[in-house]
Protein backbone atom coordinates (compact mmCIF):
# COMPACT_ATOMS: atom_id res chain seq x y z
CA UNK A 1 0.00 0.00 0.00
CA UNK A 2 1.05 3.30 -0.64
CA UNK A 3 2.16 5.43 2.22
CA UNK A 4 -0.18 7.79 3.39
CA UNK A 5 1.69 10.51 3.12
CA UNK A 6 2.40 10.18 -0.63
CA UNK A 7 -1.18 10.16 -1.67
CA UNK A 8 -2.59 12.82 0.45
CA UNK A 9 0.62 14.84 -2.13
CA UNK A 10 -0.45 13.33 -5.27
CA UNK A 11 -4.02 13.45 -4.11
CA UNK A 12 -3.37 17.43 -3.91
CA UNK A 13 -1.09 17.83 -7.17
CA UNK A 14 -2.38 15.97 -9.18
CA UNK A 15 -4.67 18.38 -11.82
CA UNK A 16 -7.58 16.52 -12.79
CA UNK A 17 -8.46 16.60 -16.53
CA UNK A 18 -12.16 16.33 -17.03
CA UNK A 19 -11.53 15.10 -20.86
CA UNK A 20 -8.79 14.57 -24.08
CA UNK A 21 -11.67 15.62 -26.38
CA UNK A 22 -10.04 18.37 -28.93
CA UNK A 23 -12.87 21.03 -29.06
CA UNK A 24 -14.35 20.52 -25.40
CA UNK A 25 -12.18 23.91 -24.10
CA UNK A 26 -9.45 23.33 -22.48
CA UNK A 27 -10.46 22.45 -18.32
CA UNK A 28 -7.82 21.21 -16.82
CA UNK A 29 -4.93 22.58 -18.92
CA UNK A 30 -4.13 26.09 -17.23
CA UNK A 31 -1.36 24.54 -15.06
CA UNK A 32 0.51 24.60 -18.30
CA UNK A 33 0.67 27.90 -18.78
CA UNK A 34 3.58 28.17 -15.73
CA UNK A 35 4.91 24.94 -17.05
CA UNK A 36 5.87 26.17 -20.29
CA UNK A 37 6.89 29.42 -19.21
CA UNK A 38 8.51 31.05 -22.26
CA UNK A 39 10.18 27.62 -23.49
CA UNK A 40 10.68 27.16 -27.27
CA UNK A 41 9.55 23.75 -27.14
CA UNK A 42 7.02 21.56 -25.68
CA UNK A 43 7.71 17.84 -26.32
CA UNK A 44 4.72 15.83 -25.91
CA UNK A 45 5.31 11.99 -25.19
CA UNK A 46 3.73 9.10 -25.56
CA UNK A 47 4.15 5.73 -24.13
CA UNK A 48 3.47 3.24 -26.87
CA UNK A 49 2.23 4.29 -30.20
CA UNK A 50 -1.28 4.06 -32.08
CA UNK A 51 -2.80 4.83 -28.88
CA UNK A 52 -6.17 6.60 -29.25
CA UNK A 53 -5.58 8.37 -25.70
CA UNK A 54 -1.91 9.90 -26.77
CA UNK A 55 -3.25 10.91 -30.25
CA UNK A 56 -6.57 12.77 -28.17
CA UNK A 57 -3.17 14.23 -25.64
CA UNK A 58 -1.22 15.91 -28.38
CA UNK A 59 -3.98 17.07 -30.26
CA UNK A 60 -5.69 18.74 -26.84
CA UNK A 61 -2.50 20.41 -26.09
CA UNK A 62 -1.25 21.43 -29.32
CA UNK A 63 -4.62 23.27 -29.40
CA UNK A 64 -3.94 25.16 -26.19
CA UNK A 65 -0.50 26.36 -26.83
CA UNK A 66 -1.59 27.54 -30.52
CA UNK A 67 -4.27 29.21 -28.99
CA UNK A 68 -3.71 30.22 -25.72
CA UNK A 69 0.27 30.78 -25.92
CA UNK A 70 0.83 31.26 -29.94
CA UNK A 71 2.80 28.38 -31.25
CA UNK A 72 2.98 28.25 -34.67
CA UNK A 73 4.65 24.96 -35.16
CA UNK A 74 3.80 21.01 -35.26
CA UNK A 75 6.92 18.79 -35.34
CA UNK A 76 6.56 14.82 -35.24
CA UNK A 77 8.87 11.78 -35.70
CA UNK A 78 7.79 11.44 -39.49
CA UNK A 79 9.90 11.58 -42.23
CA UNK A 80 11.45 15.28 -42.92
CA UNK A 81 11.10 15.34 -46.74
CA UNK A 82 7.54 13.61 -47.00
CA UNK A 83 5.99 16.03 -44.35
CA UNK A 84 6.39 19.05 -46.86
CA UNK A 85 3.33 18.08 -48.55
CA UNK A 86 1.71 18.07 -45.11
CA UNK A 87 2.80 21.35 -44.98
CA UNK A 88 1.70 22.45 -47.21
CA UNK A 89 -2.05 21.28 -46.82
CA UNK A 90 -2.82 22.48 -43.62
CA UNK A 91 -1.71 25.86 -45.11
CA UNK A 92 -4.46 25.43 -47.74
CA UNK A 93 -2.47 23.65 -50.33
CA UNK A 94 -4.06 21.03 -53.13
CA UNK A 95 -4.19 17.54 -52.11
CA UNK A 96 -6.34 14.14 -50.89
CA UNK A 97 -6.00 13.82 -47.01
CA UNK A 98 -6.44 10.42 -47.02
CA UNK A 99 -3.12 9.55 -49.53
CA UNK A 100 -1.56 12.82 -47.41
CA UNK A 101 -2.16 10.11 -44.08
CA UNK A 102 -0.78 6.97 -46.06
CA UNK A 103 2.06 9.23 -47.73
CA UNK A 104 3.08 12.25 -45.91
CA UNK A 105 3.35 10.61 -42.19
CA UNK A 106 5.78 8.11 -42.22
CA UNK A 107 5.67 4.33 -39.73
CA UNK A 108 1.83 4.29 -40.80
CA UNK A 109 1.30 6.99 -38.06
CA UNK A 110 -1.18 8.98 -40.23
CA UNK A 111 -3.42 6.01 -40.86
CA UNK A 112 -6.02 7.04 -37.99
CA UNK A 113 -8.66 8.77 -37.80
CA UNK A 114 -7.41 10.93 -34.84
CA UNK A 115 -4.73 12.19 -37.08
CA UNK A 116 -6.88 13.03 -39.86
CA UNK A 117 -8.47 15.05 -36.98
CA UNK A 118 -5.70 17.32 -36.22
CA UNK A 119 -4.54 17.93 -39.50
CA UNK A 120 -8.25 18.79 -40.66
CA UNK A 121 -7.82 21.44 -37.70
CA UNK A 122 -4.78 22.87 -37.96
CA UNK A 123 -5.81 23.93 -41.53
CA UNK A 124 -9.61 24.82 -40.69
CA UNK A 125 -7.44 27.35 -37.94
CA UNK A 126 -5.33 28.37 -40.73
CA UNK A 127 -7.86 29.38 -43.10
CA UNK A 128 -9.32 31.57 -40.13
CA UNK A 129 -6.66 33.18 -38.69
CA UNK A 130 -3.47 35.27 -39.59
CA UNK A 131 -1.05 33.73 -37.24
CA UNK A 132 -0.58 30.18 -38.78
CA UNK A 133 0.20 27.04 -37.53
CA UNK A 134 2.39 24.67 -39.60
CA UNK A 135 3.62 21.25 -39.71
CA UNK A 136 7.11 18.94 -40.05
CA UNK A 137 8.13 16.33 -39.76
CA UNK A 138 11.43 15.55 -38.60
CA UNK A 139 12.72 12.03 -38.70
CA UNK A 140 14.62 10.08 -41.38
CA UNK A 141 13.03 9.69 -44.29
CA UNK A 142 10.90 6.25 -45.63
CA UNK A 143 10.33 5.17 -41.73
CA UNK A 144 14.47 4.86 -41.47
CA UNK A 145 14.22 2.33 -44.32
CA UNK A 146 16.19 4.28 -47.07
CA UNK A 147 17.52 7.38 -47.28
CA UNK A 148 15.57 7.92 -51.57
CA UNK A 149 12.44 10.11 -50.66
CA UNK A 150 15.48 12.26 -49.27
CA UNK A 151 17.52 12.61 -52.46
CA UNK A 152 14.27 12.84 -54.50
CA UNK A 153 13.17 15.79 -52.86
CA UNK A 154 16.37 17.62 -53.08
CA UNK A 155 16.76 16.19 -56.93
CA UNK A 156 13.26 17.63 -57.44
CA UNK A 157 14.78 20.97 -57.18
CA UNK A 158 17.75 21.00 -58.47
CA UNK A 159 15.87 19.54 -61.37
CA UNK A 160 14.83 23.74 -61.87
CA UNK A 161 18.18 25.55 -59.65
CA UNK A 162 20.60 23.10 -61.51
CA UNK A 163 19.46 20.73 -63.96
CA UNK A 164 22.59 19.79 -65.75
CA UNK A 165 23.72 18.33 -62.25
CA UNK A 166 20.28 17.20 -61.19
CA UNK A 167 20.19 15.07 -64.55
CA UNK A 168 23.91 13.58 -63.78
CA UNK A 169 22.68 12.64 -59.89
CA UNK A 170 19.65 10.89 -61.31
CA UNK A 171 21.64 9.11 -63.71
CA UNK A 172 24.36 7.90 -61.00
CA UNK A 173 22.13 7.74 -57.77
CA UNK A 174 18.86 6.95 -58.28
CA UNK A 175 19.56 3.34 -60.04
CA UNK A 176 21.53 2.39 -56.70
CA UNK A 177 18.33 2.73 -55.20
CA UNK A 178 17.26 -0.50 -57.19
CA UNK A 179 17.71 -3.17 -54.74
CA UNK A 180 14.49 -1.66 -52.50
CA UNK A 181 11.36 -4.35 -52.51
CA UNK A 182 8.25 -3.03 -55.05
CA UNK A 183 5.82 -4.24 -52.46
CA UNK A 184 5.37 -1.62 -50.08
CA UNK A 185 1.75 -2.26 -49.17
CA UNK A 186 2.58 -4.22 -45.96
CA UNK A 187 2.43 -2.80 -42.36
CA UNK A 188 6.09 -3.51 -41.68
CA UNK A 189 7.65 -3.42 -45.60
CA UNK A 190 10.50 -1.43 -43.87
CA UNK A 191 11.66 -4.63 -42.28
CA UNK A 192 12.53 -6.73 -46.16
CA UNK A 193 13.57 -3.29 -47.32
CA UNK A 194 16.43 -2.91 -44.61
CA UNK A 195 17.31 -6.46 -44.81
CA UNK A 196 17.89 -5.51 -48.73
CA UNK A 197 20.05 -2.97 -47.95
CA UNK A 198 22.33 -5.24 -45.66
CA UNK A 199 22.51 -7.72 -48.33
CA UNK A 200 24.32 -5.37 -50.42
CA UNK A 201 27.97 -5.65 -51.42
CA UNK A 202 30.39 -3.10 -49.20
CA UNK A 203 30.96 -1.60 -52.51
CA UNK A 204 27.42 -0.56 -53.39
CA UNK A 205 26.94 0.96 -50.25
CA UNK A 206 29.48 2.64 -49.91
CA UNK A 207 29.08 4.04 -53.54
CA UNK A 208 25.46 5.14 -51.97
CA UNK A 209 27.35 7.09 -49.06
CA UNK A 210 29.53 8.70 -51.62
CA UNK A 211 26.98 10.19 -53.60
CA UNK A 212 24.42 10.98 -51.21
CA UNK A 213 27.80 13.31 -49.77
CA UNK A 214 28.40 14.41 -52.66
CA UNK A 215 24.27 15.74 -53.11
CA UNK A 216 24.22 17.56 -50.02
CA UNK A 217 27.80 19.03 -50.22
CA UNK A 218 26.57 20.56 -53.41
CA UNK A 219 23.87 21.84 -52.15
CA UNK A 220 25.53 23.52 -49.22
CA UNK A 221 28.69 24.88 -51.42
CA UNK A 222 25.91 26.42 -54.05
CA UNK A 223 23.34 27.59 -51.78
CA UNK A 224 23.94 31.61 -52.50
CA UNK A 225 23.29 31.28 -56.05
CA UNK A 226 20.51 28.26 -55.80
CA UNK A 227 18.81 30.97 -53.17
CA UNK A 228 18.38 33.19 -56.04
CA UNK A 229 16.24 30.86 -57.64
CA UNK A 230 13.95 29.78 -54.53
CA UNK A 231 15.67 30.68 -51.22
CA UNK A 232 12.75 28.72 -49.40
CA UNK A 233 12.61 26.04 -51.20
CA UNK A 234 16.98 25.75 -51.48
CA UNK A 235 17.20 25.68 -48.03
CA UNK A 236 14.62 22.82 -47.92
CA UNK A 237 16.37 20.78 -50.13
CA UNK A 238 19.37 21.08 -48.47
CA UNK A 239 18.21 19.65 -45.20
CA UNK A 240 16.38 17.19 -47.26
CA UNK A 241 19.64 16.46 -48.48
CA UNK A 242 21.35 16.42 -44.77
CA UNK A 243 18.34 14.09 -43.57
CA UNK A 244 19.18 11.70 -46.54
CA UNK A 245 22.69 11.79 -45.55
CA UNK A 246 21.74 11.00 -41.89
CA UNK A 247 19.17 7.52 -43.35
CA UNK A 248 22.08 6.66 -45.26
CA UNK A 249 24.56 6.77 -42.09
CA UNK A 250 21.56 4.85 -39.72
CA UNK A 251 21.66 1.97 -42.40
CA UNK A 252 25.70 1.49 -42.63
CA UNK A 253 25.68 1.19 -38.88
CA UNK A 254 23.85 -1.04 -39.13
CA UNK A 255 25.92 -3.01 -41.81
CA UNK A 256 28.75 -2.24 -39.50
CA UNK A 257 27.56 -3.41 -36.30
CA UNK A 258 28.43 -7.47 -36.49
CA UNK A 259 32.06 -6.57 -36.71
CA UNK A 260 31.81 -3.28 -34.38
CA UNK A 261 34.18 -3.33 -31.38
CA UNK A 262 33.02 0.09 -30.08
CA UNK A 263 30.17 1.78 -28.89
CA UNK A 264 27.11 2.22 -31.78
CA UNK A 265 26.23 5.96 -31.99
CA UNK A 266 22.32 7.11 -32.77
CA UNK A 267 22.14 8.88 -35.65
CA UNK A 268 18.48 8.72 -35.82
CA UNK A 269 17.67 10.96 -32.65
CA UNK A 270 20.81 13.48 -33.60
CA UNK A 271 19.21 13.77 -37.13
CA UNK A 272 15.64 14.48 -35.47
CA UNK A 273 17.43 16.79 -33.14
CA UNK A 274 19.32 18.96 -35.65
CA UNK A 275 16.00 19.11 -37.96
CA UNK A 276 14.18 20.22 -34.71
CA UNK A 277 16.94 22.59 -34.33
CA UNK A 278 17.02 23.65 -38.50
CA UNK A 279 12.73 24.43 -37.92
CA UNK A 280 13.18 26.66 -34.54
CA UNK A 281 15.13 28.69 -37.41
CA UNK A 282 12.01 29.08 -39.09
CA UNK A 283 9.19 28.75 -36.03
CA UNK A 284 10.04 31.09 -32.52
CA UNK A 285 7.87 28.18 -30.59
CA UNK A 286 6.95 24.12 -31.66
CA UNK A 287 5.59 21.25 -30.38
CA UNK A 288 6.88 18.02 -30.53
CA UNK A 289 5.62 14.92 -30.71
CA UNK A 290 7.31 11.66 -30.58
CA UNK A 291 7.81 8.89 -28.25
CA UNK A 292 8.59 9.23 -24.43
CA UNK A 293 11.97 7.91 -25.05
CA UNK A 294 12.52 9.95 -27.99
CA UNK A 295 12.34 12.99 -25.53
CA UNK A 296 13.27 12.42 -22.45
CA UNK A 297 16.08 14.11 -21.28
CA UNK A 298 17.73 10.85 -20.13
CA UNK A 299 19.50 8.48 -22.35
CA UNK A 300 17.60 5.27 -23.17
CA UNK A 301 17.84 2.09 -22.33
CA UNK A 302 15.36 -0.93 -21.92
CA UNK A 303 16.97 -4.34 -21.52
CA UNK A 304 17.38 -6.76 -22.54
CA UNK A 305 16.11 -5.21 -25.79
CA UNK A 306 18.42 -2.27 -25.71
CA UNK A 307 20.97 -2.05 -23.02
CA UNK A 308 24.04 0.35 -24.36
CA UNK A 309 22.47 4.00 -23.35
CA UNK A 310 21.21 6.03 -26.49
CA UNK A 311 21.65 9.00 -26.62
CA UNK A 312 18.52 10.66 -27.71
CA UNK A 313 16.47 13.64 -28.95
CA UNK A 314 15.25 15.19 -25.72
CA UNK A 315 19.22 15.31 -24.71
CA UNK A 316 20.37 16.90 -27.62
CA UNK A 317 17.43 19.94 -27.79
CA UNK A 318 18.29 19.67 -23.56
CA UNK A 319 21.89 20.77 -24.51
CA UNK A 320 21.28 23.53 -27.26
CA UNK A 321 17.68 25.11 -25.66
CA UNK A 322 18.28 24.48 -21.70
CA UNK A 323 15.36 25.52 -19.85
CA UNK A 324 13.16 26.45 -22.90
CA UNK A 325 12.38 23.02 -23.71
CA UNK A 326 9.39 21.46 -21.75
CA UNK A 327 9.19 17.93 -22.08
CA UNK A 328 5.68 16.24 -21.42
CA UNK A 329 5.18 12.12 -20.77
CA UNK A 330 2.55 9.91 -20.59
CA UNK A 331 2.00 6.68 -18.27
CA UNK A 332 -0.98 4.81 -18.28
CA UNK A 333 -2.35 1.84 -16.21
CA UNK A 334 -3.53 -1.21 -19.13
CA UNK A 335 -5.86 -1.48 -21.33
CA UNK A 336 -6.11 -2.32 -24.89
CA UNK A 337 -3.61 -1.65 -27.72
CA UNK A 338 -3.03 -2.24 -31.34
CA UNK A 339 -0.31 -4.44 -32.43
CA UNK A 340 0.39 -7.14 -35.36
CA UNK A 341 2.65 -10.03 -35.81
CA UNK A 342 4.32 -11.53 -38.99
CA UNK A 343 1.92 -13.64 -41.24
CA UNK A 344 2.23 -17.12 -41.44
CA UNK A 345 2.23 -17.77 -45.23
CA UNK A 346 2.43 -14.04 -45.78
CA UNK A 347 4.56 -12.18 -48.29
CA UNK A 348 7.45 -10.47 -46.51
CA UNK A 349 6.88 -7.18 -44.94
CA UNK A 350 3.03 -8.09 -44.28
CA UNK A 351 1.75 -8.60 -40.62
CA UNK A 352 -1.42 -9.86 -39.32
CA UNK A 353 -3.14 -7.27 -37.13
CA UNK A 354 -4.90 -7.98 -33.48
CA UNK A 355 -5.89 -6.21 -30.74
CA UNK A 356 -4.02 -7.36 -27.12
CA UNK A 357 -5.40 -6.31 -23.34
CA UNK A 358 -2.27 -4.71 -21.31
CA UNK A 359 -2.70 -5.76 -17.55
CA UNK A 360 -2.80 -3.20 -15.27
CA UNK A 361 1.43 -2.85 -13.82
CA UNK A 362 3.02 -4.36 -10.53
CA UNK A 363 6.40 -3.01 -10.80
CA UNK A 364 6.49 -0.57 -7.99
CA UNK A 365 9.28 1.23 -9.34
CA UNK A 366 7.49 2.15 -12.35
CA UNK A 367 6.40 6.26 -12.61
CA UNK A 368 3.13 4.19 -13.98
CA UNK A 369 2.26 2.06 -10.90
CA UNK A 370 3.09 5.32 -8.59
CA UNK A 371 0.51 7.21 -10.02
CA UNK A 372 -1.83 4.86 -11.23
CA UNK A 373 -2.47 4.27 -6.71
CA UNK A 374 -3.68 7.53 -6.64
CA UNK A 375 -6.81 6.66 -7.97
CA UNK A 376 -7.31 9.55 -10.60
CA UNK A 377 -8.49 8.45 -13.96
CA UNK A 378 -7.28 11.08 -15.94
CA UNK A 379 -4.55 13.96 -14.37
CA UNK A 380 -1.54 15.91 -14.61
CA UNK A 381 1.07 16.14 -12.36
CA UNK A 382 3.91 18.61 -12.70
CA UNK A 383 7.14 16.86 -11.01
CA UNK A 384 8.57 20.00 -10.77
CA UNK A 385 6.80 20.27 -7.86
CA UNK A 386 8.01 17.12 -5.90
CA UNK A 387 9.89 17.90 -2.95
CA UNK A 388 13.45 17.52 -1.88
CA UNK A 389 13.14 15.86 1.09
CA UNK A 390 10.52 13.77 3.07
CA UNK A 391 8.36 11.13 2.28
CA UNK A 392 7.14 11.88 -1.13
CA UNK A 393 10.81 12.46 -2.38
CA UNK A 394 11.87 9.13 -0.96
CA UNK A 395 9.08 7.52 -3.09
CA UNK A 396 10.05 9.28 -6.29
CA UNK A 397 13.57 8.58 -5.76
CA UNK A 398 12.72 4.79 -5.99
CA UNK A 399 10.93 5.00 -9.34
CA UNK A 400 13.65 4.22 -12.08
CA UNK A 401 11.64 3.61 -15.36
CA UNK A 402 8.30 3.74 -17.28
CA UNK A 403 6.42 1.50 -19.03
CA UNK A 404 7.10 0.49 -22.61
CA UNK A 405 5.19 -2.15 -24.01
CA UNK A 406 5.94 -5.19 -22.30
CA UNK A 407 9.20 -4.18 -20.98
CA UNK A 408 10.16 -1.57 -18.65
CA UNK A 409 12.10 1.89 -20.05
CA UNK A 410 14.81 2.53 -17.50
CA UNK A 411 14.73 6.73 -16.24
CA UNK A 412 14.80 9.18 -13.72
CA UNK A 413 11.61 11.02 -14.47
CA UNK A 414 12.40 13.86 -12.46
CA UNK A 415 15.49 14.81 -14.37
CA UNK A 416 13.91 13.17 -17.62
CA UNK A 417 10.14 14.85 -18.07
CA UNK A 418 9.18 18.39 -16.77
CA UNK A 419 5.39 17.13 -16.07
CA UNK A 420 3.35 13.44 -16.65
CA UNK A 421 0.25 12.91 -17.56
CA UNK A 422 -1.60 9.71 -16.54
CA UNK A 423 -4.14 7.77 -18.16
CA UNK A 424 -6.12 4.96 -16.63
CA UNK A 425 -6.97 2.73 -19.50
CA UNK A 426 -6.00 3.12 -23.17
CA UNK A 427 -7.62 2.19 -26.52
CA UNK A 428 -6.36 1.62 -29.87
CA UNK A 429 -6.59 3.90 -32.47
CA UNK A 430 -8.91 4.37 -34.82
CA UNK A 431 -6.79 3.01 -37.50
CA UNK A 432 -7.55 3.43 -41.41
CA UNK A 433 -4.98 0.10 -41.78
CA UNK A 434 -6.05 -3.10 -44.01
CA UNK A 435 -7.91 -5.34 -41.40
CA UNK A 436 -8.82 -3.20 -38.31
CA UNK A 437 -12.29 -1.67 -38.36
CA UNK A 438 -11.89 2.51 -37.28
CA UNK A 439 -13.30 2.37 -33.43
CA UNK A 440 -12.96 -1.61 -33.41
Amino acid sequence: MMDADVTAWLQENLVRLRTLEPGEGYAGLEPLRDIVGDARVVAIGESTHRVHEFYQLRHLVTRFLVDELGFTGFAMESGFPEGWAVHDWVLGGDGDLDLLLHTGITYHMGKCAEMRDQLRWMREHNRTHDRKIRFYGMDLPDSSASALPGVTAALAFLDDADPAYAAAARKALLPLFDYLPADRTGLAWAAPAIHAYLALGTAHRHELTARIGELAERLRALRVPYSTVDANRAGIALQCAVTARSADAFLAGMAAAPGRTYRGANVRDAAMAANVEWILGREDRIVVGAANGHVQRWPYRVPPIITDEQVMLGQHLARSLGDRMVVIATTYDGGRVFSHRPSADGPPGHTEVFHEDVAPGTDPGDLDVLLARAGEPLALLDLRKVPGEGAVARRFAEIDGTRNGPYKQLVNPLVAFDAVVHIDKVTPWHTFVDGVRPGA
